[in-house]
């Protein structure tokens, strides 16, 4: 694997990974009421996966052109962070709408 491919698949096991943090820290803030600051968490968090599809995007546009002779478990694990990193993003918006929908009904 070279050396472009190793930096790479770590940028973007970065960038999805700050993405998840930030969807879990969006739930977080859903669950003690702080809708506005759940709400800036997700958008710090799709401004970071944007950031890692783009990288992700740029890896298969390279495979596609015959440029990656082999990518190996670190692409990967990279493709496995962005992918998990969506699905807690689809799940931070659930739970902010069941926090907020819970918040009005106790009022």
């Amino acid at each position: 694997m070279s050396e472009e491919l190793v930096m790479a698949c770590f940028q973007l096991i970065t960038y999805v990974g700050t993405a998840r943090s930030c969807f879990i820290n969006a739930i977080q803030c859903a669950k003690e009421g702080k809708f506005d600051e759940a709400a800036e968490m997700i958008k710090k968090g799709d401004a970071a996966f944007v950031q890692g599809h783009d990288g992700h995007a740029d890896l298969l546009t390279k495979e596609a052109n015959g440029e990656l002779s082999a990518t190996g478990l670190l692409l990967i694990h990279a493709e496995d962070q962005l992918m998990s990193a969506e699905g807690f993003r689809t799940i931070a918006e659930e739970f902010i709408d069941l926090y907020k929908k819970l918040a009005k009904e106790e009022k």
